[in-house]
């Protein structure tokens, strides 16, 4: 089962994420399908990049997305 997530990048501390497809039984930054955003929660407000019509195509296949994901779907106002 495909699952949109997030994958941890950057730096002890200083974390940044991008928002991938990816198989649910692979680690969390493992490999993945393809990187449909990405997510900076250290800028004020939190800069949050997604690729909309990728998002809703993905949805469409199947894809779960994670909690997290779910929520900055909705901010953003994609699903």
């Amino acid at each position: 089962m495909l699952v949109i997530r997030l994958s941890r990048f950057g730096k002890k501390k200083k974390p940044f994420y991008r928002v991938v497809v990816t198989d649910k039984r692979r680690p969390r930054d493992g490999r993945f399908v393809e990187i449909v955003g990405t997510y900076d929660p250290l800028k004020k407000p939190a800069e949050v990049r997604l690729d909309a019509e990728r998002v809703k195509y993905w949805l469409g296949c199947g894809a779960q997305p994670s909690d997290t994901v779910r929520s900055l779907l909705r901010a953003q106002k994609i699903a």
